[in-house]
C-alpha cells in the first residue's frame, strides 16, 4: 500500500509541474529577502506612465479573504507612497482603492467607509480607525484581526500592533467582544486550526503553509496549528505538520508525499536551518529534484521561525539535489520577497 500511494503522490505532482508550465509565465524563484520598512522606499519597481515618465509602484502583501474564508496574502503593487504602512491597511477597506486590483474569488476585509491613521515608533504600529470600522459582519471579527496584524507586521520596521478607534484604545473587538491584547503579534496566529488539540494548555502554535486553488490559480495560505508540547523542537514540529496536511475537511492541500521523513534532527547554525531528508522529499527520483510546491511551503513555514533566516535541504546526507527550475540546491534557500505574487 505505501508504494502505492508513494506512486500516486508522484504522479500528482509531476501533473502539477506539467500544468504549471502550460499556465504561463515565468516561475518565481526563492531569492535572498529583501527588507522594506515603513520609513524607506523599498522593493520599488517602475513603469513608465502614458506621459513616458517613469512611475512606480510598492509590492504590498495585502492579506484578504479568500472564497474559502482563510486570510491570505496576495501581493500587489500599489502606488509609491512614503506611508506604505498607512496605505496598506487603506488598501483592505471594502469598496475602497483595492477594489480595481481584487484578484477573483478574494475580497476585503475592512468594512466600506472606514478611515485609518497609522503611527510607528521604536517598532509599533498604532493604527487608530474611524466608527465604520465597528461595522463588519460577526464572522469576521478574528479575520479582521488577523488581518491587519499580519499585514503591518510585513514591514520590518513594524514588530507590533496596537488598535484603537476615534482614538481610544481598543480592549476588545466592538462586536463579538473578543479580547484585543495590548500588542499584538505574528505569534498570536492566523487561521487558527485548533482541531487537534485535545489540551490546548500543552501545545504550543506554529504556522505552516499549505496550498490551495481558486480556478487555474494556486496560491499559498498560512494556518496556524497547535502542536503538543512533548515535541520541543519547533523546526521538527513545522516539518511534520507539512508531512501531516491540513485538516482533511479543509479546502487545502500538501504535496509532500505522506512518507517523508527526517533522517536526522535538525541543525541550526547562523539563522540556517539543516534538513537531511529521506529519499521521499523527490518529486522526481531519476533528477533529483524538489518540486517548488514542496520546497516554497518549507522554507515559508519555516522561516516563520524566529531566528530562520534560510533553510538547506539534504537527502540521506547528499546535496546533489535541483529545484524544479533544474537549480542546484547546494545553498540554503531563503525566503522569497513576497509571497502570493500571482506566478506559480
Amino acid at each position: 500500500m505505501k508504494l502505492i500511494k508513494k506512486l500516486i503522490w508522484i504522479a500528482v505532482i509531476a501533473f502539477l509541474l506539467s500544468a504549471c508550465s502550460q499556465l504561463g509565465g515565468e516561475k518565481e524563484n526563492i531569492d535572498p529577502p529583501q527588507k522594506v520598512s515603513y520609513e524607506d522606499e523599498l522593493d520599488v519597481t517602475g513603469e513608465k506612465n502614458a506621459d513616458g515618465e517613469k512611475a512606480y509602484e510598492v509590492k504590498t502583501e495585502l492579506y484578504l479573504i479568500d472564497r474559502n474564508g482563510y486570510v491570505v496574502p496576495k501581493t500587489l503593487g500599489l502606488p509609491n507612497t512614503k506611508s506604505v504602512a498607512k496605505q496598506a491597511l487603506e488598501y483592505l477597506v471594502k469598496g475602497g482603492p483595492v477594489t480595481e486590483y481584487l484578484p477573483n474569488d478574494f475580497r476585503a476585509v475592512l468594512p466600506e467607509g472606514t478611515e485609518v491613521s497609522v503611527d510607528v515608533k521604536d517598532g509599533v504600529a498604532t493604527a487608530d480607525f474611524s466608527k465604520e470600522f465597528a461595522e463588519y459582519a460577526p464572522e469576521d471579527e478574528m479575520k479582521v484581526l488577523q488581518s491587519i496584524t499580519w499585514t503591518l507586521t510585513q514591514f520590518d520596521s513594524i514588530k507590533q500592533v496596537k488598535l484603537k478607534m476615534n482614538g481610544k484604545n481598543l480592549k476588545e473587538m466592538p462586536i463579538n467582544g473578543t479580547p484585543i491584547k495590548d500588542m499584538l503579534t505574528r505569534k498570536d496566529g492566523i487561521n487558527i486550526d485548533s482541531s487537534t488539540a485535545v489540551d490546548i494548555t500543552n501545545t504550543y502554535p506554529v504556522t505552516v503553509y499549505y496550498l490551495a486553488q481558486s480556478n487555474e490559480e494556486r496560491y499559498y495560505v498560512p494556518v496556524t496549528k497547535r502542536v503538543s508540547n512533548k515535541n520541543d523542537n519547533p523546526v521538527t514540529a513545522v516539518v511534520k505538520e507539512l508531512i501531516k496536511g491540513p485538516n482533511m475537511t479543509s479546502d487545502l492541500y500538501s504535496l509532500f508525499m505522506p512518507d517523508v521523513e527526517l533522517v536526522e534532527e535538525p541543525k541550526m547554525e547562523n539563522g540556517i536551518v539543516k534538513l537531511n531528508f529521506n529519499e521521499n522529499i523527490y518529486g522526481s527520483y531519476d533528477q533529483k529534484l524538489v518540486s517548488k510546491q514542496v520546497l516554497e511551503p518549507l522554507v515559508l513555514s519555516l522561516t516563520e521561525q524566529e531566528g530562520v533566516e534560510g533553510v538547506a535541504i539534504q537527502v540521506n546526507g547528499k546535496t546533489d539535489i535541483v529545484n524544479q527550475d533544474g537549480k542546484p540546491l547546494t545553498e540554503p534557500v531563503t525566503r522569497p520577497e513576497h509571497v502570493n505574487t500571482g506566478s506559480f
